[in-house]
């Protein structure tokens, strides 16, 4: 989810969310307005963004996101064990 702070074009983020343009672009002013993303730099014509982790929902969403990463980590693992003994 965080990407390790890296940053990404408009067509990056549709393409990488499976959601059409326009679906991105009727959202994207909402998500700036909001503080979800925040711009970061140019280059060319390309505008790159990335995720605000300074915001509170969006620490939230993070929180939540590793919470169900490590609970379907763990639920996998320990299938595996079950399955070499």
């Amino acid at each position: 989810m965080k990407e390790g702070g890296l940053d990404y074009s408009l067509s990056d983020i549709a393409e990488n969310s499976n959601i059409g343009w326009t679906t991105l672009h009727r959202i994207w002013g909402k998500l700036l307005k909001n503080g979800i993303v925040k711009p970061t730099r140019e280059i060319g014509r390309a505008k790159l963004f990335k995720l605000n982790e300074e915001n509170p929902a969006v620490k939230e969403l993070i929180r939540l996101y590793d919470a169900l990463l490590y609970q379907h980590t763990e639920k996998h693992l320990s299938k595996k064990l079950i399955l070499k003994v």
